[in-house]
């Protein structure tokens, strides 16, 4: 049985680390699916400042819904 699971979208400053990987893991364990930032850029994820990704990025953001 799959149950009907809200879902919640994380946003905010990538400066925030320790506290998206904090509160997606309560609202995890609360029932909900959390879909947030696949990288921290101003938390030491270098990938996000090359050529046309942090755009990319950007993009597939606001396309979470």
């Amino acid at each position: 049985m799959i149950k009907d699971y809200k879902i919640i979208t994380l946003c905010g400053s990538t400066k925030f680390k320790d506290e998206f990987q904090m509160i997606q893991k309560k609202l995890t364990l609360d029932g909900y699916i959390v879909i947030s930032v696949g990288l921290f850029g101003h938390s030491g994820d270098e990938e996000v400042w090359k050529e046309n990704i942090k755009e990319m990025l950007d993009d597939m953001h606001k396309a979470k819904k």
